[in-house]
Formats: structure tokens, C-alpha cells, sequence
């Protein structure tokens, strides 16, 4: 079966819209349905657990804008995530670390969950303000997900699968990805980006050509 690999952050808005915009494609495509694996990529590996404040304001400090530029950063992601369904809510986004987020879509791949577990951190992230870096929040968002609540509490306690994400990370130096998200189609070719569905499906297409 054809694997399609995508890096992505949990925190990231465009990989969310890519990720919506992909299965669009792939939901009206003809061809066999791929393999799906999400992979670990943080943003900001130096990010504290929970970050306070205006969201808007960090990102004027961030990349060192006014904030009304700010502000219609924010206005463009929103109005692009309205169109595939995305209710981003930057009034409520509580940012943080997102390491041991990544650390639990590895357990919620091994155990066969890991779409309905992403799903679960974007959706709990980016409108329902959850504070993706503290571990209550990820363990309650896992288990409303599927997985078993005290082994997500189990993981997070230890180490398990931190080599899991960083093999992820150090996979996304060695084939160039400077940044998420970013479609792997069999480690043949890339799609970098949030692009439209309608250059998902021209990927689909070559995958199922070259199989």
C-alpha cells in the first residue's frame, strides 16, 4: 500500500488547513486509498508548557510586526480555515510545548487511532482552547479520542516515544523540510505547504500511477 507522511505541528493553523484541504482530495479520488502517517514536527522546541497573554500581540513580537499586520495574519488564516471547515479561535488559543503531544500520536499510532487522536489536538487546540502543552489537557483530548486515559498519563509520566519524535524530526533534516506542513508521498516526492486540494489530487494521481 502506497504511505503518504506528513509533518506537522499540532499548533501550526496552516496544518490544519492542509491537512482538511488533503483529505478533500482524497476523499473524491478514485485510486486506492493510501496509508496515512503523521509525523512529529514542533515549531518551537523551546516553547514553555503554556504560553500567557494576547495571542495576536506574541505574534507581532514574534515576527516583529505592528500588530494590526498581526491581526490580518490572524484575519487570512481564519477566513482560509472557514472555508474547509476549520472554526479557528484565536481568542481562546492557549499555545504551548508541544513535544509530548507528538510523543502520544506515536502511542495513538501504535494503537490504531492516530487520525482520530490528531484530530482531537487540532480541534481541541485551535477552537476549543485547550492548552495543548499541559498534560491533563492532552490526556483528557486522547481519551475523548479513543485511547486509554491512564496509559496516555502513563507515557507522559516517562520518556515513551520520545526517540519516536525526534527520529521524526531528524527524518525532516535529512529530506529538507524547513517547514510544516509537508505531504511525503512513498519518500518519491513532496508537496510542501497548504496548497489546494486540486494539487492533492495531482499528487494522488502520480502515487497511483507509480505504484
Amino acid at each position: 500500500m502506497p504511505l503518504v507522511e506528513i509533518w506537522s505541528d499540532v499548533v501550526c493553523p496552516w496544518c490544519a488547513i492542509g491537512k482538511a484541504r488533503f483529505e478533500q482530495a482524497l476523499a473524491a479520488h478514485d485510486g486506492p486509498a493510501p496509508e496515512v502517517r503523521y509525523r512529529s514536527y514542533e515549531l518551537d522546541r523551546h516553547a514553555p508548557a503554556e504560553v500567557e497573554g494576547d495571542h495576536v500581540e506574541g505574534l507581532a513580537r514574534k515576527y516583529r510586526v505592528p500588530r494590526e499586520q498581526a491581526q490580518a495574519m490572524v484575519d487570512r488564516v481564519v477566513a482560509q480555515g472557514a472555508e474547509v471547515g476549520i472554526d479557528f479561535r484565536y481568542d481562546l488559543v492557549r499555545p504551548g510545548n508541544t513535544f509530548d503531544a507528538h510523543r502520544v500520536l506515536h502511542l495513538a499510532h501504535e494503537r490504531g487511532l492516530q487520525q482520530e487522536v490528531k484530530d482531537a489536538f487540532l480541534r481541541g487546540y485551535h477552537t476549543e482552547g485547550a492548552a495543548i502543552g499541559r498534560h491533563d489537557e492532552v490526556v483528557r483530548l486522547a481519551a475523548g479520542a479513543g485511547l486509554d486515559g491512564e496509559e496516555v498519563a502513563a507515557v507522559l509520566a516517562g520518556d515513551a516515544h520520545a526517540d519516536a519524535v525526534r527520529a521524526d524530526e531528524e527524518a525532516a533534516l535529512d529530506l529538507g523540510i524547513g517547514g510544516v506542513p509537508f505531504f511525503v508521498f512513498d519518500r518519491r516526492f513532496g508537496v510542501s505547504g497548504a496548497q489546494p486540494a486540486e494539487v492533492f489530487t495531482q499528487a494522488l494521481d502520480r502515487l497511483a500511477a507509480s505504484a
